[in-house]
């Protein structure tokens, strides 16, 4: 895979098994078609990620947390999607535990108390009304989109409870993987081996320590915890089309000059509309990707400086997520074009390759709703509760 050279990680946590990943990248490429039959990630991937230190990157360093940079989290998720789409998006939720930062400090305590490498996954929406009872909520609910729930050790939902100031934000309650059934209905053409399936709960107690509003302040103060919450959640996404798209275009590149047409046209290689294309392909991908990580580093580092974080700051984070997740599906769209016949075959991984980037643009933190409420922040206007 060429284009990991281009992902280059700055290594400036200790705890991270690069070797151990390295050869984890390598593995999963053979696997491709394993996920997609059985429409999740397999569990020893993600026991593996946890033993190398993927999933205590947003842990904070007092519970066990590695103090991983976002821009080194971000890039290890964009080397993963470009070995497998899916394999990305079920572990760029590894950032999901920084949703659980406005718990209280103890009850963090509790939740890291035998391992900081706790696998958080869930749903938010719709939030299912909660019954209040002394010391909790009873929780009852069906919630789409739990991706990586198969594999989580703790699950949150989203809840509204009555006369519960949240100040706009969502609620989520959080519970033992235990008290969730996972409902196995994730049927779709792209993203297909997220596990991204239906949760269900029943009369299930959760203790008001245990809920959480996702974005809120948090109750331990690190540097992690004061990157924007929201706009963290869309870029570990949006990296997962990315990586989609840089593998498309390797895979033109890397068959360009051995693909011969059945008609006797020239390889992919030597016709002169894919070597432009092509080279179109890799300058939008590459522009968009490198706004995209300037704009993440340039916020870690006025945090690293106690500097303030702005709304256009946050603004800039949610704007370069959606344009890079819309290139990616641009990209691997122009790449699947340039396969040609060959493209449409099940086999043929280009097919996945656009799918998987076309799903992570529709995901709803990367539509053209985000881009409204960009030029909404641009004009002085307040943008839609939970878009900073």
């Amino acid at each position: 895979m060429s284009a990991l050279n281009k992902v280059n990680v700055a290594n400036s946590t200790e705890d991270f098994d690069e070797v151990a990943f390295d050869k984890l990248l390598e593995d999963i490429v053979p696997r491709r078609k394993e996920f997609q039959d059985q429409r999740h990630v397999s569990h020893d991937v993600i026991e593996k990620l946890q033993a190398m230190g993927l999933y205590r990157a947003f842990v904070p360093e007092q519970f066990g947390g590695s103090g991983m940079s976002p821009v080194d989290f971000i890039k290890r998720i964009e080397k993963l999607s470009i070995a497998d789409g899916s394999v990305g998006w079920v572990a760029s939720f590894a950032f999901a535990t920084k949703y659980l930062s406005s718990l209280p400090a103890d009850t963090l305590a509790q939740a890291y108390a035998d391992s900081p490498d706790v696998v958080f996954a869930g749903a938010v929406f719709p939030p299912f009304p909660a019954k209040k009872v002394d010391g909790g909520v009873i929780v009852n609910g069906r919630w789409k989109f739990g991706s990586g729930s198969l594999g989580a050790s703790l699950i949150g939902v989203g809840i509204s409870i009555e006369n519960y100031d949240s100040g706009g934000l969502p609620l989520m309650a959080v519970m033992p993987r235990d008290q969730v059934t996972i409902e196995e209905t994730w049927d779709t053409i792209g993203m297909t081996g997220t596990g991204s399936h239906d949760l269900v709960v029943e009369d299930v107690f959760v203790p008001m320590e245990w809920v959480l509003i996702r974005g809120a302040d948090a109750s331990i103060d690190t540097p992690m915890y004061r990157y924007p919450t929201t706009a963290m959640a869309a870029q570990v996404l949006a990296v997962c089309g990315l990586g989609a798209a840089q593998a498309a275009i390797d895979h033109i590149v890397g068959i360009a000059h051995k693909s011969k047409s059945i008609t006797g046209a020239p390889t992919l290689g030597d016709r002169e509309n894919v070597q432009i294309h092509i080279g179109e392909c890799e300058g939008k991908l590459q522009a968009a990707r490198c706004w995209f990580y300037q704009t993440t580093e340039d916020v870690w580092q006025k945090i690293l400086a106690g500097e303030e974080i702005t709304r256009e700051d946050e603004m800039s984070l949610r704007l370069s997520s959606s344009h890079v997740a819309r290139t990616g599906a641009e990209v691997a769209r122009a790449c699947f074009e340039m396969s040609g016949t060959m493209g449409i075959f099940n086999d043929n991984p280009m097919s996945r390759y656009l799918t998987d980037a076309m799903v992570t643009a529709q995901h709803a933190f990367l539509t053209e709703g985000t881009f409204m409420n960009a030029g909404k922040v641009m004009f002085g206007h307040p943008p839609i509760p939970g878009y900073v």
